[in-house]
């Protein structure tokens, strides 16, 4: 530990990175941020669908995050489930300054895009 000495001759003392203590960000805290980044990656949402939610196992630094989603059919659902893992990793390992091991989209529903329009009168 040192010591530095200020104008008045008091002493402040200077603690060492490691000795200052750790936040700890809580687990629903990085859940927020995955759900929010998997509504980010997948776009406007269609009007029936549920919200991305996700679940998240924290371990010191590194997370495990489980999205679940509703997607549009017919559609590029491999391409989407990418899109959402690659923006968790981000948005997570941004602001919560976490490691993501593993980000796996379960695809809760499929939302037939085709009914909806035969629903509102639009059929070709």
């Amino acid at each position: 530990m040192t010591v530095a000495h200020s104008d008045r001759g008091t002493q402040a003392r200077s603690v060492a990175p490691g000795d200052r203590g750790a936040t700890r960000i809580a687990d629903r805290v990085v859940a927020k941020i995955a759900g929010q980044a998997a509504r980010e990656a997948l776009g406007a949402p269609l009007p029936d669908s549920a919200p991305p939610n996700a679940t998240v196992v924290v371990h010191r630094d590194t997370a495990r995050v489980r999205v679940a989603v509703e997607l549009p059919y017919p559609s590029d659902i491999g391409g989407q489930c990418a899109a959402v893992r690659r923006r968790v990793m981000e948005r997570v390992g941004t602001l919560a300054g976490m490691h993501v091991s593993d980000v796996a989209v379960q695809v809760e529903r499929l939302l037939l895009t085709h009914a909806r329009d035969v629903a509102q009168g639009r059929t070709r």
